[in-house]
């Protein structure tokens, strides 16, 4: 099968699989990524996706018939991928995590990173590796046979750094929480971590490992993969419930009530929480989040900066700046201490450790911070995204009184003479779909639906 370069992404390589990603498909990424960093040795995971064990074989064989070494983590999550690389520190070359994350099943695909680990995304390799992987070049083998080791020991080296940085309190009450694993890598890792904490009265929707995702997508953006963790958490008594995605490097988590909490106010509140042990760091937060945010991470004596979204974007700006914490809207989250990358373990016992810690419900901790109403994300198909971000923007251009461009646009309009009626609004292209996103945010419900509308309207008036 020849490689198709739509499938090398700005995050990561993805598509369908089989289909658009097979065995020689990875076999020429492989040597492409050999001819370009040089590797010496590469540490591989993948996740439990039916095609995942012949994507490892694949990869295992390309790279040891070009001389490189591998240490194989098996089956893991992205972020104990992730970690096996950051602990490995100098010693790894290269990483390659087999997952397509949240993605349906049909889906899989390759996280690329380097020593650091620093992801290898759009403008930083994915284009090189793309040209050559889908060129005609044809790629030496070595006569030399690299060297194929094992490490079993990844997922609890990982849980003792979590459990490390998050501090729990020694006499840890009993309480209960509700977990939706959504067939993914959570139900691999989270044993781990429970068995440890054996107070904790954990309630398990889906941690079977299963491909096919026969319940729901593990994807916790989408309201409809939500419901039944939503429901189980109404009908009795829980701390709050918790949702991680496929590749378990996003979490979302619902209240003591049931409702879902916004990924950006997540952020907020994980900002407070890193920022008491890291005073005065930089907090990146993405083009999307809610003012609230930089407001909170100010209160809290931290340097707020927007950034565009996209975990690996985002990995890459925080070792460029030295943030100590980022969040996104589609709720990822990184922390300095686990390398600039996510820690979803981390996330939960956090969050854990605050509602015990103010001994009130999880609602009274998080609403205070959402200071105003958005919209959440709202996704338009559309013939070209980026002429449509310019066509929305020069028709508002000269109103906004600050506008940022580092995705898409994020115009914003304040008034002196009329607070109430401030707003702002996003408009970008996906990363990842043929689509053109928007996220708005007002200081009232009824100015953020009036805006919603009237946006809607244009967008699809855009030919």
């Amino acid at each position: 099968m020849s490689l198709i370069p739509s499938i090398f992404k700005a995050y990561d390589i993805r598509g369908l699989s089989p289909g658009e990603i097979d065995e020689a498909g990875v076999d020429r990424v492989s040597r492409a990524l050999c001819q370009i960093y040089k590797p010496k040795t590469i540490v591989i995971g993948r996740d439990m996706r039916a095609t995942s064990p012949i994507l490892t074989n694949a990869l295992v064989e390309a790279f040891r018939s070009s001389g490189v070494s591998i240490v194989d983590i098996g089956l893991c999550s992205t972020p104990v991928f992730n970690f096996a690389m950051g602990e490995g520190g100098s010693k790894y070359d290269l990483g390659v995590m087999i997952t397509a994350s949240h993605n349906p099943a049909k889906y899989n695909g390759l996280k690329l990173v380097e020593a650091g680990p620093l992801p290898i995304g759009q403008g930083s390799g994915m284009e090189e590796l793309r040209d050559l992987a889908c060129s005609a070049a044809v790629f030496e083998t070595s006569s030399t046979r690299g060297e194929y080791t094992q490490d079993e020991g990844a997922i609890k080296r990982y849980i003792d750094r979590v459990l490390e940085r998050a501090d729990l309190p020694k006499d840890l009450p009993p309480v209960r929480l509700a977990i939706d694993a959504g067939n993914g890598m959570s139900g691999h890792v989270l044993p781990e971590l429970f068995r440890r904490l054996p107070s904790i009265d954990v309630a398990k929707l889906y941690w079977e490992l299963d491909g096919t995702f026969p319940h729901h997508e593990a994807n916790p953006i989408k309201p409809e993969n939500v419901k039944d963790l939503q429901a189980l958490v109404r009908q009795d008594s829980f701390l709050f419930g918790v949702v991680p995605d496929g590749d378990s490097d996003r979490i979302g988590f619902v209240d003591e009530t049931g409702e879902q909490i916004p990924g950006d106010i997540l952020t907020a509140l994980f900002a407070q929480e890193i920022l008491a042990t890291h005073p005065g760091g930089r907090v990146l937060f993405d083009i999307r989040s809610s003012w609230s945010v930089p407001e909170v991470i100010l209160e809290a004596g931290g340097v707020p900066e927007m950034c565009r979204p996209g975990h690996a974007l985002i990995k890459r700006h925080m070792h460029e700046t030295g943030a100590v914490f980022a969040g996104e809207l589609a709720m990822h989250y990184f922390f300095i201490d686990f390398w600039n990358c996510e820690a979803s373990e981390l996330a939960l016992l956090l969050l854990l450790r605050r509602v015990i810690r103010e001994e009130k419900p999880l609602s009274q901790i998080w609403k205070p911070l959402q200071r105003y109403v958005h919209s959440g994300e709202i996704n338009f198909t559309v013939a070209s995204p980026v002429d449509a971000v310019k066509k929305i923007a020069d028709q508002y251009r000269a109103e906004a009184t600050t506008i940022s461009e580092i995705d898409g646009v994020r115009l914003e309009f304040r008034s002196k003479e009329n607070p109430a009626g401030d707003w702002w609004f996003n408009v970008r292209p996906s990363n990842t779909e043929p689509v053109l996103r928007l996220n708005l945010e007002a200081r009232t419900k009824e100015e953020m639906e009036k805006r919603r509308e009237e946006l809607t309207k244009k967008i699809l008036e855009i030919k």
